[in-house]
C-alpha cells in the first residue's frame, strides 16, 4: 500500500475531496480519527502509572532534558 500527501489550496481542497470519495480504491479515515494503535499505547501507559510501573515529569522539565535548554 502507498500512502501520499498532498497540500491543496483551500479554494480547491472541497472540490478535490468530493473528487477523490468518487474513486473506489481511495479510503479516507474520519476527520478527527484517532489510529487504534495510539489508543492502545495510551491505555498501556496510563496502565503503567497507575500501577507505579511508570513515573511522570512536568513538560517543562522534560524539554529541557530533551533541546539540553
Amino acid at each position: 500500500m502507498k500512502q501520499l500527501i498532498l497540500n491543496i489550496e483551500d479554494g480547491k481542497f472541497k472540490a478535490f475531496l468530493n473528487f477523490i470519495k468518487t474513486l473506489d480504491y481511495v479510503s479516507m479515515p474520519e476527520e478527527d480519527a484517532v489510529p487504534q494503535w495510539q489508543e492502545e499505547e495510551v491505555s498501556k501507559r496510563l496502565e503503567q502509572i497507575e500501577n507505579g510501573d511508570m513515573s511522570t515529569r512536568l513538560w517543562s522539565e522534560a524539554k529541557k532534558d530533551i533541546f539540553k535548554k
